[in-house]
């Protein structure tokens, strides 16, 4: 019975996190691009910011949940997500109150807060369902929350464009609310029956405990060869997905163009994500049925095969020259990335001790957060410099190292 509450909740996190998301970034680039007015490199700096607060604060946040409570944690992540992003979306007011400073600047100190707010709730969400329900019925659940995720993305898609239309920062203020109203559910409904706090010496100071918790967790990827991989491939699989996830729309925009003037760009990144949304959950219900997640040869296949079809779909985006084209590229891309995360998450959760798994998991979005950083600015800098098309293709090559690591793998199983 108590597995079941659990999973009730972690469903009902996935499906507000995901409208609030949806909400959010379905038409961001609209008020980022034609309301703020942000060029291509500003737009890779945002995200940089984002990432480097992660990389920064990833590790300490991972610790409290290990060391304190992972309840807490994620009900604190909720607060300031929900703070940042309704900072975020008051910046078309702020700049009246404060015209020497830059657009960009208020963007990136909204960033830096929701940045904070991102790594109380990584690692420690997922932790938290682990341990509650066990490590067995943790792949279903994460391969049905995601199911439930992308039901609230259509729902958040509609919503989002809605408000677009009335005012390109209303749904940066509507997300912002979501995420806090689901903090005060949290605290509410969210119980956490199986954590083990580390015991504390009476002498043991808050931040020796945090250390010794955060050591053990480093100990933990460094003695395994397979998290050791991980951590190299999210490097590169973060510098890529910095470029393409924050240059996409601004290719769409600006150099290819939309076919039916007749609809509003919102409406046409509307259609988009619903699109992406649809093809998505049906092919997240395939892969339920057809992938066996206790097998780990056919885990690293299935990441192969997707890691190839996501660098073929970037190419063909940069190769794009009608919005057909485009969007079938951008199409692809999205389907195989929402595919690839349960069966990430349930892998990784797979391989990681209970004690130390927030942690781990931290220490891991560090990695893809400090590949983000090295190399979002370099790709944006290539949009800028060249045009986005080229920094499409340098996306596409910094995904060719995760191919041949897990080609590699395959090989030698």
């Amino acid at each position: 019975m108590h597995n079941v509450q659990a999973a009730k909740i972690f469903y009902l996190m996935n499906f507000m996190t995901a409208l609030a998301s949806s909400t959010i970034f379905t038409t961001y680039s609209i008020y980022y691009v034609t309301e703020l007015g942000l060029n291509p490199l500003e737009l890779v700096l945002i995200g940089t910011v984002l990432e480097l607060t992660v990389l920064i604060f990833e590790g300490i946040t991972g610790v409290v949940a290990d060391t304190y409570s992972r309840k807490l944690s994620v009900i604190i992540g909720m607060f300031i997500l929900g703070a940042g992003f309704a900072f975020e979306g008051s910046i078309v007011w702020l700049q009246d109150f404060g015209p020497m400073i830059p657009i960009v600047v208020w963007v990136l100190l909204a960033q830096l807060v929701s940045g904070i707010g991102y790594t109380f709730i990584s690692g420690a969400d997922s932790a938290w369902i682990v341990d509650e329900v066990g490590e067995a019925s943790a792949g279903s659940i994460f391969m049905r929350a995601k199911r439930v995720a992308l039901t609230a993305t259509l729902v958040g898609i509609g919503v989002s464009v809605g408000l677009s239309v009335l005012a390109p920062n209303l749904p940066y203020l509507a997300g912002g609310l979501m995420y806090v109203a689901l903090g005060l559910l949290l605290i509410r409904h969210m119980k956490e029956t199986r954590f083990v706090r580390p015991p504390r010496s009476e002498k043991s100071s808050h931040f020796k405990e945090m250390r010794r918790t955060w050591t053990s967790g480093a100990r933990v990827i460094a003695g395994s060869p397979l998290l050791l991989i991980l951590v190299f491939v999210t490097l590169f699989s973060g510098a890529a997905s910095e470029g393409y996830d924050r240059l996409w729309e601004i290719h769409l925009i600006r150099e290819i163009g939309f076919p039916d003037r007749s609809f509003s760009m919102a409406v046409w990144f509307g259609l988009i994500s619903a699109a992406s949304t649809v093809l998505g959950m049906l092919a997240v219900g395939y892969t339920e049925k057809k992938l066996n997640m206790s097998n780990e040869r056919a885990v690293s296949a299935a990441i192969f095969l997707l890691t190839f079809i996501r660098i073929a779909g970037i190419i063909s985006l940069f190769l794009a020259t009608d919005f057909v084209w485009a969007l079938a590229s951008v199409l692809a891309v999205s389907v195989v990335v929402t595919v690839s995360e349960p069966i990430y998450a349930t892998w990784l959760n797979m391989n990681l001790r209970s004690d130390t798994r927030a942690t781990v998991l931290s220490m891991v979005s560090q990695s893809d957060a400090l590949g983000q950083t090295a190399g979002g600015p370099a790709v944006g800098w290539i949009g800028n410099r060249f045009s986005v098309r080229a920094s499409l293709l340098a996306a596409a090559v910094l995904l060719l190292p995760i191919l041949g690591v897990f080609g590699r793998l395959l090989r030698k199983r």
